[in-house]
This record gives structure tokens, C-alpha cells and sequence, in this order.
């Protein structure tokens, strides 16, 4: 039995795959999988699971050198957005590029995979940028 929080087959085996630069997008319930991007869809119900422990249970594994947001979610003000900039403060997230909404939907074409959470709040979308731990 693995001793970190991360138990999903499939979340293991993607991170566990991941090379420098690799992109994984966590994504909202109605963020669009482009085709041809893996879609390992996590969505239970509205909220489960939410985008802030989807994410913190990625990063218990992934080592992280930048991360993507869409410009919009500044607007919104989701409640994610002050555990995204907790994180960030830590160095999880490490640098934080800003795209509008539209280009962050091309950028995700370029994932490896999209995770699916059930979030429901707009803009609860990130892309992740692996890098490496030496």
C-alpha cells in the first residue's frame, strides 16, 4: 500500500510518467477536453471532488516549476484562488504565468492529461508544469 495520499491508478501513473516541461491541466467540471488529451475524469457530483484537494493531493507527488492560470479567474475571485496564491507563497506552484481564458484552452491541447474534479466554480483551472527534483 503506498504511503503518500495519492491512491488513483491512473494519477499515480501519469505523475510517475511525467518528464521536465510536461504539462497536466486540473480543470473544473466544464473545462473542455480537447481530443487526443487524456481525460482522467475524477467528477463525482457538483464539488466532489473540489479543485483545492485535487490539487494538493497532485502535489504531494508532482514536482512542480511553473503553473498557468487564466486571467479571468482574478475577476471571479473564487475561493480557490487564495489557497492557489497560499501555495505559491510556499513554493509548490513555483512561477505563475497568467493567459486569458480562450488561450488557456489552446495551451491545454499541449497536456498530457486533464484531470476532472467536480468544482463548480469558474475558472478553478490549472495548468501545471512539471520539473524535476535535483
Amino acid at each position: 500500500m503506498k504511503k503518500t495520499p495519492l491512491l488513483n491508478v491512473a494519477l499515480s501513473r501519469l505523475i510517475a510518467s511525467l518528464g521536465h516541461g510536461d504539462k497536466v491541466v486540473i480543470g473544473d467540471a466544464g473545462l473542455p477536453v480537447p481530443p487526443g488529451v487524456e481525460l482522467i475524469d475524477l467528477a463525482l457530483t457538483h464539488g466532489i471532488p473540489d479543485f483545492v484537494s485535487t490539487l494538493k493531493v497532485v502535489l504531494s507527488e508532482m514536482q512542480v516549476e511553473s503553473h498557468v492560470l487564466a486571467e479571468e479567474i482574478l475577476e471571479k475571485q473564487p475561493a480557490a484562488l487564495t489557497t492557489l496564491d497560499a501555495l505559491q507563497a510556499e513554493g509548490a506552484l513555483g512561477t505563475r504565468t497568467m493567459v486569458s481564458h480562450e488561450q488557456f484552452k489552446i495551451l491545454s491541447r499541449q497536456a498530457r492529461a486533464i484531470i476532472r474534479t467536480g468544482e463548480c466554480s469558474p475558472y478553478c483551472n490549472i495548468v501545471l508544469i512539471a520539473g524535476v527534483t535535483f
